[in-house]
């Protein structure tokens, strides 16, 4: 896209040198033309402040908006270059990409529409972006899928974005300016792209209350004095890759022109920046041994935004070298035993496009987040995720509002350490004005849902047990190994959905006056995202002298060992005793009534104690149980001796229970 662009506005520049105002545009266009946006807007402001926009200068003015995000401004701009007669139809397209960063979904179709029709070449790209209006507007009803927040603490009025999780905060990179050591300062210079100070990397320290000490540069070995980051620190915290720019002498034919994924500013016209990786190891407390990724090749193209497998054996990263599917692709490179990386291999189209596909990053179970422009969104860069690896991937999955908005959102990490994979940090410019990024802290709520039953059981005479709605639980559902807790009420039918998380395990505990209370661990399937986890609890009244069967403890014939299907329903009594500590229970066997009573008394007795056993080789303190066995004597039906009977009747009869005393 930026290529023909580019092609098309130089042949425009090229006959329109005789255009009337030419002259009073000069210091604006040679500031355009050098890539100093930042400085071009001022110029071109004060031009038409005084005189009314030429075709040339009302684009021109427009793309330096567009190019330094800034999208409110940049779509009044499109919005007159477009009513122009003479206007070439990318400003079309630039008009309905602004008005998508808005927000403007109903508008921004009706643009991409038109763009289609002007040059066919690009209905395909344009029809899909017109659709991705539609799946825009669908995205937005979904509920939302996370908390995030402003870290407004240790951001700037300048770009801070692409954390990551370094000792006891976050590692970010920053444009706001500052000094290394000696007072040797580091922002002399400006970007002449957005007219603030080179791209850096900052430390912010994260107090236990979740405040924030002020951010302080990194360290001189990983900063430089010209743009530096972003970087990501593997799992064992003993190498980090970051990204460095370098300046290359050359004419910016094929330059990426956008300053989002790629830092292009010639400081003299025969200059390009390109990204190249590095790596630096831990000396202790420090970095040393900073070395030049294997594969970067400035002279031809960028690699950057580097990413680290969970284990440490594949890195991924970003690069716009020719072969791959779009602007820019995700590639990865894999660790070989020598040493080395392996030749970076093209992660494959079902995570690249023809667009923008950027920022790569794991969570703790491998998943890949990543940014993209062509994948379905709401608009400008969205966060999705996919599983799998290398080549192979899930189809990637938008993951809506609040984490995405129309504005850029990437740069997604993860807290490290248990219980904290469902927070973490992202970048976005959504609150900006002036196309600058904040760093936000997210936590996860939900894309699967836990369904949860509360049924009480009743005791019928001469019968088996019934269980029946029971209303009004308490509900506590706790992510393992966390302290965070969300609390809610059964309704009438004894039902209650909760929001969860795929690939989690939670606490669920029950709880309800005059119920013994009940809890269970649930690990949340992974399989489909649209299925429903489901867990019912049976919940017993705490009563003195109140008795209870034990589901399903079956033995053997003439045995009395604890087999393992018995063992799962003796493990839930455990769970039992221990939600429950104040509790002492007496643990009864019964049997049918075939054998004799002396032998069904010493059978019933040892089933009874083995039983007890179990339950204090699970932690039970053996002084809150008392056993007993009572033979053929507490029969719960007619099936006494010399009454015929079918198995199932006889079943019931052979049962273990426990009375709360």
């Amino acid at each position: 896209m930026y290529k023909l662009y580019k092609s098309l506005l130089l042949s425009f520049i090229a006959g329109s040198v005789a255009l009337s105002g030419c002259q009073t545009t000069r210091k604006a266009d040679r500031l355009y033309e050098n890539y100093d946006y930042a400085l071009a807007i001022e110029e071109f402001q004060e031009v038409f402040a005084k005189k009314t926009p030429d075709l040339q200068g009302a684009q021109r003015l427009a793309d330096s908006y567009r190019l330094t995000g800034r999208t409110v401004q940049a779509e009044q701009w499109y919005a007159k270059v477009v009513a122009m007669p003479e206007a070439d139809p990318i400003n079309t397209y630039y008009y309905a990409e602004a008005l998508r960063s808005n927000g403007k979904y109903f508008e921004a179709k009706t643009q991409y529409q038109e763009y289609a029709i002007k040059v066919p070449a690009e209905a395909a790209k344009a029809h899909a972006k017109a659709q991705a209006t539609d799946a825009a507007l669908k995205l937005l009803e979904e509920p939302p899928t996370a908390i995030v927040v402003n870290e407004t603490q240790i951001n700037s009025g300048n770009s801070d974005f692409s954390p990551t999780v370094y000792e006891d905060g976050i590692l970010f990179t920053s444009d706001r300016g500052g000094s290394m050591g000696n007072a040797k300062a580091i922002d002399a210079g400006a970007y002449g792209w957005t007219g603030r100070p080179y791209l850096q990397m900052f430390y912010a320290q994260r107090n236990q209350d979740s405040t924030w000490q002020p951010p302080t540069l990194a360290s001189a070995t990983l900063n430089s004095v010209y743009h530096d980051g972003p970087a990501v620190l593997d799992s064992g915290n003993t190498t980090l890759y970051f990204t460095r720019t370098k300046m290359v002498k050359k004419v910016p034919e094929n330059a990426n022109m956008d300053p989002t994924s790629w830092v292009v500013e010639p400081i003299e016209n025969e200059y390009v920046n390109r990204l190249e990786i590095y790596s630096a190891r831990r000396n202790g407390s420090a970095w040393a041994g900073v070395k030049p990724f294997k594969y970067n090749k400035v002279d031809e193209y960028s690699v950057g935004h580097p990413a680290i497998s969970p284990n440490g054996q594949v890195l991924y990263f970003v690069s716009d070298q020719p072969g791959g599917y779009g602007e820019t692709d995700i590639y990865f490179s894999e660790f070989q035993s020598d040493g080395s990386w392996s030749q970076p291999v093209n992660a494959g189209n079902t995570i690249n496009t023809s667009g923008k596909e950027m920022f790569p990053g794991f969570d703790q179970a491998g998943n890949l987040y990543f940014s993209s422009d062509m994948h379905p969104g709401l608009g400008g860069l969205d966060v999705f995720k996919a599983k799998g690896s290398r080549t192979t991937w899930t189809t990637p999955e938008n993951l809506r509002t609040p984490i995405n908005s129309p504005k850029d959102d990437f740069g997604m990490v993860f807290m490290r350490g248990a219980g904290n994979s469902l927070a973490g940090y992202l970048s976005s410019n959504r609150d900006s004005n002036n196309g600058t990024d904040d760093i936000y802290s997210f936590k996860l709520l939900s894309n699967a849902v836990l369904l949860v039953t509360t049924l009480e059981r009743v005791q019928v005479k001469g019968k088996n047990s019934i269980n029946q709605p029971l209303a009004d639980v308490r509900l506590k559902l706790t992510p393992q190994n966390t302290a965070d807790s969300t609390v809610a009420f059964s309704d009438r039918n004894g039902e209650y959905k909760f929001g969860v998380m795929k690939g989690s395990t939670y606490d669920l505990k029950g709880e309800k006056f005059g119920f013994l209370t009940q809890s269970a661990l649930v690990a949340i399937d992974t399989v489909n995202l649209a299925d429903t986890t489901r867990v019912t609890l049976i919940f017993d009244k705490s009563q003195r002298e109140q008795t209870i069967a034990v589901e399903n403890i079956y033995y053997d014939l003439d045995k009395w060992n604890i087999r393992p299907d018995a063992a799962l329903e003796l493990d839930k009594l455990v769970r039992m005793l221990k939600d429950n500590p104040s509790i002492k229970i007496e643990l009864g066997s019964h049997t049918d009534s075939r054998e004799g009573h002396g032998y069904n008394q010493i059978l019933s007795e040892r089933r009874a104690q083995s039983a007890v056993e179990y339950l204090v080789s699970q932690g039970i303190a053996r002084n809150r149980l008392t056993w007993k066995g009572y033979g053929e004597t507490k029969l719960k039906n007619r099936c006494a001796d010399g009454v015929e009977c079918t198995e199932d009747e006889h079943q019931m009869n052979r049962r273990t229970e426990f009375k709360i005393k």
